[in-house]
């Protein structure tokens, strides 16, 4: 019987020459003990010596791919079952085409496991501000289902290259200095920092973005395991906001759109003729609210329910410009109650903006889709399609006079300036418009949505805030 003592746990390279020296030596799978004791003496001098065993063989490039998975699973038969795998591959060079072979199944199962661990990591890491830090440094706590922060950490290091940080784990711990990637033995829960101010900010953006009408509670729990809730801030809110969907969808599904009176429904019928509305623009709101609903100026409304104008006071000092209607808006006629309405929502309170006394509308009145199955899928409206609605969005701006307009995202941009405008360049400043208003540009709180790293759509939210709060200070 050979006993062979690998370096540690996740000992690749160890066990791959251990398990060449024992082939090629013709020690048999059920001759070999595998264990791991830290010392790196891999096995006694008698295991070193090739004997007069099989002739050499090599192996194809994706067992060393699986190999390299499978070793940083914490099944304490991973190294017995590749050198099982390793030692059947030389009478059977295709062994790893047959899906439905024992071993092979078990090997890619735990690849499969370890590919998931790595992707949670990624996913479920909450870096935390150490206070009193000689310079700024941040500091995440992570139980990895499998051995997995050795391999995901440069994931890191190229993510967040110019921050100091440190992610503690059980088995080993991760650390960037801004210029070199180390590790060292592994951590306790203790030595982790307390929660900081960045974690209001992301259970307030978490909460924004939750839709009670579409929650699966299986499927989130399938991708947000429970094994990671204790390490993430916003795993306080998920009992409350499961446990009040229903009600929440119910509210929504009951709000109705404000209907125009009679009156100008009539008018805006005379008006719109052919639907393009050439002549007798709007003078109110309540016209420009019946007239969209009419409105033929592009082919959007063919496949919209309602079209959807802009709401709040008749005179707002700030003006908030989204893309279009999305799903939600569509069905209820009105703008941002959906997901990304959530987000404006508590972004404005955030920011310290009653959005009651703004007037928030959309450069595209019509919802732009296509069909897949029963699902509608959002498509950007093309620049004929801003162009076309401009004639409504210039309405409602003659009429409201906002101070400030703010742009939210590149086809509201499009829509107010008249021209592309980069949004990461010109934010945070004050551009100056033709109707003698300010126009600021800042993210569509879509945008924040379908942000996949949790930190930086932390610090983009956190970014969305601040943007709102200078366009506020801006309108006086």
């Amino acid at each position: 019987m050979k006993v062979v003592r690998l370096a540690s746990e996740i000992d690749f390279d160890g066990w791959r020459l251990a398990a060449r020296a024992l082939r090629s030596a013709g020690t048999q799978p059920q001759d070999v003990i595998w264990t791991v004791d830290g010392e790196g003496d891999l096995f006694g001098e008698e295991a070193r010596q090739p004997g007069a065993g099989p002739p050499a063989f090599t192996v194809p490039r994706a067992f060393v791919d699986l190999a390299q998975e499978v070793v940083m699973h914490r099944s304490g038969e991973r190294f017995a079952l590749l050198y099982r795998l390793l030692w059947r591959l030389g009478d059977a060079p295709e062994l790893l085409d047959l899906a439905s072979d024992p071993d092979v199944a078990r090997a890619r199962d735990m690849a499969r496991a370890v590919s998931r661990a790595a992707h949670k990591m990624k996913a479920f890491v909450r870096f935390r501000l150490v206070e009193d830090a000689a310079e700024e440094t941040y500091v995440a706590w992570f139980e990895p289902a499998h051995r997995v922060t050795q391999a995901t950490a440069p994931f890191f290091q190229r993510r967040f290259a110019n921050m100091c940080w440190s992610i503690l784990t059980p088995d080993v711990c991760a650390h960037w200095d801004r210029s070199r990637l180390s590790f060292t033995p592994g951590a306790d829960p203790a030595d982790a920092p307390r929660e900081d101010a960045l974690e209001e900010y992301w259970r307030t953006y978490y909460a924004s973005i939750f839709n009670p009408a579409r929650l699966k509670t299986a499927a989130m729990q399938r991708e947000m395991p429970k094994r990671y809730w204790r390490n993430l801030p916003e795993a306080l809110l998920i009992p409350e906001l499961v446990a009040t969907a229903e009600a929440r969808a119910d509210n929504m599904v009951r709000q109705q759109p404000t209907e125009p009176s009679r009156r100008v429904v009539r008018q805006a019928q005379r008006l719109s003729r052919d639907g393009s509305f050439e002549e007798g623009a709007p003078a109110t709101l309540e016209e420009v609210a019946a007239g969209v609903d009419f409105c033929r100026r592009c082919e959007l409304w063919r496949d919209a329910t309602y079209g959807v104008a802009g709401e709040g006071p008749g005179k707002a000092r700030l003006m908030l410009v989204g893309e279009q209607p999305g799903d939600q808006e569509d069905l209820a006629g009105r703008p941002f109650v959906g997901p990304a309405g959530r987000v404006l929502d508590e972004a404005l309170e955030a920011a310290g903006v009653p959005r009651a006394e703004t007037y928030v509308t959309n450069a595209v009145k019509h919802f732009r889709h296509e069909l897949r199955g029963k699902r509608r899928i959002h498509q950007t409206p093309s620049a004929g399609h801003v162009s076309a609605c401009r004639w409504w969005l210039d309405a409602e701006r003659r009429i409201v006079r906002p101070r400030v307009i703010v742009a939210l995202g590149a086809t509201a941009a499009l829509g107010v300036f008249g021209k592309p405008v980069a949004i990461g360049k010109s934010r945070g400043q004050a551009l100056q418009l033709a109707d003698q208003a300010q126009g600021v540009v800042t993210y569509h709180p879509s945008y924040l949505l379908r942000v996949p790293d949790a930190e930086t759509k932390a610090q983009a939210y956190a970014a969305f805030v601040e943007d709102l709060k200078f366009a506020w200070k801006l309108a006086g």
